[in-house]
């Protein structure tokens, strides 16, 4: 009985280590690390605020909020691309908003529980700089919000 156990275990395990094996794994993220000396040597105060002290900007008041042209949104730390400026949408929130980014594995979640609610804060996966935070009221195809602060970017237009 044992034996006939121990042998239907090991085929499940095995069968789930194969199944495991063909997943697609997460990319290798080449990692930026800095003292916060060295972060507030090659940032503006506002951007170390917001970017290593997790600070926000206030609404409606940002650079690209209403930005419009085409290209590519990057870490303002990093200059790790980010979003696409086809994936950005008018939330009506006071924030540039995206509905999606441009590679899941650039972007690392943290649960976030400051000012009295639960959230989830959005990172460079690069350089684990605050971004923003996503949420689940997004617009079509993936129904989320990345509220992303203006001072955590940059902007690279596209190439004509």
């Amino acid at each position: 009985m044992i034996q006939k156990f121990t042998f239907i275990l090991l085929t499940v395990l095995l069968g789930w280590a194969s199944a495991q094996s063909g997943k697609e794994k997460p990319a290798v993220v080449d990692k930026v690390t800095k003292s916060d000396a060295e972060w507030q040597q090659c940032l503006t105060p506002e951007e170390y605020k917001i970017l290593r002290e997790k600070g926000t900007e206030q609404a409606f008041t940002g650079k690209y909020y209403k930005h419009k042209e085409k290209g590519t949104y990057l870490c303002a730390a990093c200059d790790t691309e980010l979003f696409s400026s086809d994936t950005k949408f008018d939330s009506g929130t006071g924030w540039p908003s995206f509905y999606e980014a441009l590679d899941k594995t650039k972007i690392t979640f943290k649960e976030d529980n400051s000012l009295l609610m639960k959230r989830i804060e959005i990172l460079c996966a690069k350089c684990d700089s605050h971004l923003g935070h996503v949420f689940d009221d997004g617009p079509n195809p993936t129904g989320k919000r990345y509220c992303v602060n203006s001072v955590s970017l940059d902007f690279e237009k596209a190439k004509e």
